[in-house]
């Protein structure tokens, strides 16, 4: 099917484009009253999440109310584990807890992965494959997963967390579980995203939600190996995006990634995040999420000092995901302050 707007797509694989694309972490969701009002006939989050016609209409929400340039599949990056056989809930403003955790190696051993865990996704492949008929060709649509070592967090502490202690000391004490669980989750992220390619994600990305925990020895030994492994394996179907929040030390390493796309969070320069890239990815992000509470035209010029600091080869989009209470109208004056923006020939 031909995109009517393709911008997207051209930017991630470097092609020229007349303005920057632009899209939001979070972009379906709570702050829009749509989303709200289906929300609230439903028992919980992880209802909408598993039906993938109401998934659908929520994740197509941001398209019609913002006039976003891609959709992005309104799922969970906890889908993993539970596919693995650990299930979580999604507590009111607590967030996810694991009613059970991985602490030993017959936990670990206990884990489906591969296709064994991703064929336990069907609904995430349904919705994408209804989200992709709804769209009609509209704009890209956007798949995505966890990286291996923000489910290995999730799954050793059993809910977010300050510290990560437990997480952090399982990389100390066991570092060989450590590694056979890493394996686990990425092979069984790998499989999952090639289904959602197949089921009609033009990209993908992979959210590495607690990158900036790690000091940078411990990202190279126990996150960008697996990340990389992912890269690779999808980078012949789709563009790659790998947004790793917090981890700008690690960003010349991630040059060498087999992704299109590197997402940066609002902590880095747009030129730093260049110099260290170098020319031939192309970068997203990066403004502050809490921006958005700014002015109009507060909002208006950060959108130009960012544009401009990035130059071409860029998508636009928050250093992080939108927050709640952001109001409505400013999301959308960010929104439309970018698709005002014009390269010069």
């Amino acid at each position: 099917m031909n995109l009517q707007n393709d911008l997207l797509l051209r930017a991630a694989k470097g092609e020229t484009t007349e303005r920057p694309p632009v899209w939001l972490m979070r972009q379906a969701g709570r702050i829009l009253p749509q989303y709200r009002a289906i929300r609230e006939r439903l028992s919980d989050f992880k209802e909408l999440v598993k039906t993938p016609e109401l998934a659908a209409e929520v994740t197509i929400q941001p398209v019609d109310e913002l006039g976003v340039d891609a959709a992005i599949i309104f799922s969970d990056i906890l889908v993993i584990p539970e596919a693995m056989g650990l299930d979580y809930l999604m507590e009111e403003k607590r967030g996810p807890l694991f009613p059970r955790t991985i602490q030993s190696d017959a936990d670990v051993d206990a884990l489906r992965t591969g296709e064994d865990a991703a064929a336990h996704l069907q609904y995430v492949y349904d919705a994408l494959a209804h989200t992709k008929r709804a769209l009609n060709g509209r704009v890209p649509l956007i798949g995505f997963c966890g990286a291996p070592w923000t489910i290995l967090s999730y799954m050793v502490e059993g809910s977010g967390s300050k510290t990560f202690s437990k997480s952090k000391k399982l990389l100390y004490t066991r570092p060989e579980l450590a590694h056979r669980l890493l394996d686990k989750i990425t092979e069984a992220s790998i499989a999952y995203l090639k289904h959602q390619v197949s089921s009609g994600a033009d990209l993908v990305q992979l959210f590495d939600s607690w990158a900036g925990i790690l000091s940078p020895e411990q990202y190279r030994t126990f996150a960008l190996p697996y990340i990389s492994k992912i890269c690779t394996a999808l980078a012949p179907l789709v563009p790659v995006t790998v947004f790793a929040k917090g981890a700008w030390f690690a960003l010349p390493e991630m040059s060498d990634l087999n992704c299109r796309v590197i997402g940066i969070d609002w902590n880095t320069e747009p030129g730093q995040a260049r110099q260290w890239i170098g020319p031939d990815k192309t970068l997203q992000g990066n403004l502050d999420p809490c921006a958005l509470y700014a002015a109009p035209a507060t909002i208006e010029t950060a959108v130009r000092t960012m544009l401009d600091a990035f130059g071409p080869r860029y998508i636009a989009n928050l250093g992080h995901g939108l927050y709640p209470d952001t109001p409505l109208d400013n999301v959308k004056c960010f929104v439309s302050a970018v698709k005002s923006h014009r390269y010069k020939a």
